[in-house]
C-alpha cells in the first residue's frame, strides 16, 4: 500500500463521521419542518366541527345542467358565503330530471348528514310533465316533514316555480300558487320564483330555453341570496 493510500485511510473515519453528522442534521431539519403547530391544528379542527351545512335539493336547475357546476347558483352562494367569512359549507344535491316523487324516494340517502339550512328546489319537472298538482303537493309536504324529523332545528327554504302556459291557464295558475301555499302552511321561507328575471329571456338561457346560462345563474343566485342571507345571519 503506497503512502497516499495510507493517508486516505487515516482520514476515512473523520469523513464518515462528517457524512453521518450531516445526514442527521438534514433529517432533524426535515422532521422539524413536518411538525405542525398544535394550536393551528386544533383551530382548524374546531372550525370544521362548528361549520354548518346548506343543502340544495333540486333538479337540473340546481345541478347546472349544460354548464360546469362551478357556474351554477349553489357554487355562487358558496362564494358569497366565503367572501363574508361565514362558516357554512354548501352541498349541491341537484339531480337532472328529478321530480318531487323521485326526490322523496332518494331523500333518506341525502339526509345522512346534519343539515342546518335545506333548500327545496323541486317541482319544475312535475309541472312540465303535467303531474297533478295535488300529487306534487303531497310529495313536497312529505319531503318537508322528513327533513324536519331528522333535523329538528333546520331552516327550510322553498324555491317557488312557474311553468309556461301551454298546460292551460287553470293548471298553470294552480301550479304557481302551490309553492306560497306550502310555504305558508309550514311556516318556511319562500323564494317567490327561482328563475325571476331569467325565465323567458333568450340571452340568459341555453339553447333549450329552460336552463340558464352562466349569466343567468348570476341572477338566480341573487334571487336565492336575497332570501337566504337573513336566514344565515339569524343562524
Amino acid at each position: 500500500m503506497n503512502p497516499d493510500d495510507m493517508k486516505k485511510l487515516k482520514f476515512l473515519p473523520f469523513i464518515l463521521i462528517l457524512i453521518l453528522t450531516s445526514c442527521g442534521e438534514d433529517t432533524k431539519k426535515e422532521e422539524e419542518t413536518k411538525i405542525e403547530d398544535p394550536a393551528e391544528s386544533e383551530k382548524e379542527a374546531e372550525a370544521t366541527k362548528n361549520s354548518k351545512t346548506i343543502l340544495f335539493f333540486g333538479d337540473s336547475l340546481t345541478a347546472a345542467m349544460g354548464l360546469d357546476p362551478a357556474e351554477g347558483y349553489p357554487a355562487e352562494i358558496q362564494e358569497k358565503i366565503d367572501s363574508l367569512g361565514l362558516n357554512y359549507e354548501v352541498v349541491n344535491a341537484g339531480l337532472s330530471g328529478e321530480t318531487t316523487a323521485a326526490g322523496k324516494n332518494r331523500l333518506d340517502w341525502v339526509l345522512n348528514q346534519e343539515v342546518d339550512i335545506f333548500v327545496l328546489a323541486l317541482g319544475a319537472n312535475d309541472g312540465l310533465r303535467g303531474i297533478p298538482v295535488e300529487e306534487t303537493r303531497r310529495n313536497l309536504q312529505a319531503i318537508i316533514d322528513n327533513v324536519r324529523e331528522k333535523n329538528p332545528q333546520v331552516e327550510i327554504i322553498l324555491a317557488g316555480m312557474q311553468i309556461p302556459p301551454n298546460m292551460g291557464p287553470e293548471y298553470t295558475a294552480e301550479f304557481r300558487e302551490l309553492f306560497p301555499e306550502i310555504a305558508d302552511k309550514n311556516n318556511i321561507h319562500l323564494i317567490p320564483f327561482l328563475l325571476e328575471g331569467v325565465a323567458g329571456v333568450p340571452g340568459l338561457n341555453q339553447q333549450d330555453g329552460i336552463h340558464p346560462t352562466a349569466e343567468g345563474y348570476d341572477i338566480v343566485a341573487e334571487n336565492v341570496w336575497e332570501v337566504m342571507e337573513p336566514v344565515i345571519r339569524e343562524k
